[in-house]
Formats: C-alpha cells, sequence, structure tokens
C-alpha cells in the first residue's frame, strides 16, 4: 500500500430540508492509498457522488473524522481546506463545467489563475495538459465548437493541469456516446498511470467500474462491499 492520501474514520452526512433529515452517508470507514485507481458503484441516491464531495471538501462530514495526510480536517480552518482543494484536488463533472466565452486553453489555465501563479508558466502548463490529452489543435476552440468528447477531454486537462494528488471523477462518461466514453476511460487510466495519481470514478457503467483496480459498492449511504484486484 502507497502513502495514505485520505482516512474516513465513521463518517456520517446528514442534510436537512424542510425540518426533514436525509441520511446520505452512515459510518464510512475507509482508507484510499496514492495511486489507486477506485472506482464507486451503486444505484443513483445511494451516496456515490456525496462520498465523492466529502471526499473533495466540498461537504463536510456531520459526524466522524476526515483525515488528509494524517492531518484531521476538522483541526483546518475553511481558507486552509480551500487551498488544500484549490492545490491538491482536480474535479472531473458528467457535464464538463466549461465555462463558455473561454477558449480550451483559457478553461484549462483557470484553475492556475486561482493559485496566482504568473502567466507564462500558467500558458505553458496548460499547453502541456492540452497536448496530454490530445488536443493540443485546438487551444482556441471554445467549449461549443468542441464535440462532447473533446470537452471532456478539456476537462480532464483541466483536472491535471495543477498536477494534483487526487482526482474525482463524478460520472465523466454518462453523457457521452458508447465509443466516445470507452475513448475516454483509456484516456483517465492513462493519465492516471502517467501521472501516478490516485483517482476516485464514480459511474452508473458496470464495464467501467470493472476495469478499475478496486471496486467500492455503495447502498444506503453504507459501504457494502469492497472488491480488490
Amino acid at each position: 500500500m502507497g502513502e495514505t492520501i485520505l482516512k474516513f474514520v465513521n463518517i456520517d452526512k446528514v442534510f436537512s430540508s424542510e425540518g426533514i433529515d436525509f441520511e446520505a452517508l452512515k459510518k464510512i470507514n475507509l482508507e484510499i492509498h496514492k495511486g489507486e485507481f477506485i472506482g464507486l458503484s451503486g444505484k443513483s441516491g445511494s451516496g456515490k457522488t456525496t462520498l465523492l464531495n466529502v471526499a473533495g471538501l466540498i461537504d463536510p462530514p456531520t459526524k466522524g473524522d476526515l483525515f488528509i495526510r494524517n492531518i484531521n480536517t476538522k483541526n483546518i480552518s475553511d481558507n486552509e481546506l480551500s487551498l488544500i482543494r484549490a492545490k491538491e484536488i482536480g474535479f472531473i463533472f458528467q457535464t464538463f463545467n466549461l465555462l463558455p466565452l473561454l477558449s480550451a486553453l483559457e478553461n484549462v489555465e483557470y484553475p492556475l489563475m486561482l493559485l496566482n501563479i504568473p502567466e507564462a508558466e500558467r500558458i505553458e502548463r496548460a499547453r502541456v495538459a492540452l497536448k496530454k490529452v490530445g488536443l493540443e489543435n485546438f487551444t482556441h476552440h471554445r467549449p461549443s465548437q468542441l464535440s462532447g468528447g473533446q470537452r471532456q477531454r478539456v476537462a480532464f486537462a483541466r483536472a491535471i493541469v495543477k498536477e494534483p494528488t487526487l482526482i474525482l471523477a463524478d460520472e465523466p462518461t454518462a453523457n457521452l456516446d458508447t465509443k466516445t466514453s470507452d475513448e475516454v476511460f483509456e484516456l483517465l487510466v492513462r493519465l492516471q498511470q502517467d501521472m501516478k495519481v490516485t483517482v476516485m470514478l464514480c459511474s452508473h457503467d458496470n464495464d467501467l467500474i470493472s476495469r478499475t483496480q478496486r471496486i467500492i459498492k455503495i447502498t444506503d449511504g453504507m459501504i457494502a462491499e469492497e472488491i480488490r484486484k
């Protein structure tokens, strides 16, 4: 096992609406190690996305402890959490979440702007990231000028441009046809191997999930099964 990147200890996540509580996660105990490719499976509403959001420091746990490299996030300020999220976590979404008025290069560059990285370095790193996903000839294209698969590749480049420790991918192939979905998944596998980055992939596609290194099945907010290969 490699270095422990994230550790969930007895984590619950409860959402409240109009006086009604919904327990999205229940007693999650889980360790995520450096370089792992993890697949999260489960039905809609099972808690997969909530688990990703907790891992990505978007939703704090209601109960329990989340450790980042042995540091309890309860002991970290909101500003420190934001900085860790900005520096070390790359997000890939089902709907791409690209800024429509920006070019592919500018979309990939944007996370580096938030880290106050100098312009020349930002542009060079964005170009390198786009080349890694095979879009070096599309730097000036806006999202509307790209196919769905190309837009997701831009999203991949945006996720890897800061050289993160962890990539969280929430249904990244859901809006793509089968052929493009397979190509995009293979790209994610290659990036994960080349960069030695940890990936947590959430998907309804059991074929994709079966090709990950470690499968975590979520049922009713709980870990129902773990399969290691």
